[in-house]
């Protein structure tokens, strides 16, 4: 099929012109360069990790390195989960099946979430000596955060995370 992606790249323009859902459309482009950011972030740090560590020998040095790459694939895995799913049901259903716009809506929902939930975790997980004190409307907020754990960080993306297969098996 002249129309069908190809690979994980590829299903990013497939779904956005096989969507009509606006508010998935703008979770294509906004989960595309958010992904895209993640990714060359994360790919920063393991080459930062990798040369502040070069010399060394293996066990805790290497584990180090590798959980860069876990992490990573944690972050990155579901931001483009919606985009993988949205496009798969297209390319199974067809374009046109109106039971489509709920699903593509609600996946897109979804991993706005996770976007906003991986800011909240990144705020609950800042180390207590780079805490700024926290003004304006949502100082409250920050700073309820802020006196969170900070392995409590991970808890929003986790069932940011979740709450993406909880939309898609139940809308599916």
């Amino acid at each position: 099929m002249a129309d069908d992606y190809r690979g994980v790249v590829g299903a990013f323009p497939y779904a956005f012109g096989a969507s009509d859902s606006r508010l998935f459309r703008s979770y294509v482009v906004l989960g595309g360069l958010v992904t895209a950011a993640v990714s060359l972030l994360f790919i920063a740090a393991v080459v930062g990790v990798i040369a502040g560590t070069t010399g060394g020998r293996g066990g805790s040095l290497t584990l180090s390195r590798s959980f860069f790459a876990v992490v990573g694939l944690f972050v990155v895995v579901p931001l483009v989960a919606p985009v993988l799913f949205v496009a798969r049901r297209h390319r199974r259903r067809g374009r046109d099946d109106p039971a489509d716009g709920p699903y593509d809506a609600a996946l897109a929902a979804a991993g706005y979430l996770f976007v906003g939930s991986l800011y909240v975790g990144l705020v609950i997980s800042v180390p207590p000596g780079q805490q700024t004190t926290p003004t304006g409307a949502l100082a409250p907020l920050i700073a309820a955060l802020y006196a969170l754990p900070q392995l409590a960080g991970l808890i929003p993306p986790f069932v940011a995370a979740a709450g993406i297969l909880l939309a898609h098996r139940l809308l599916r």
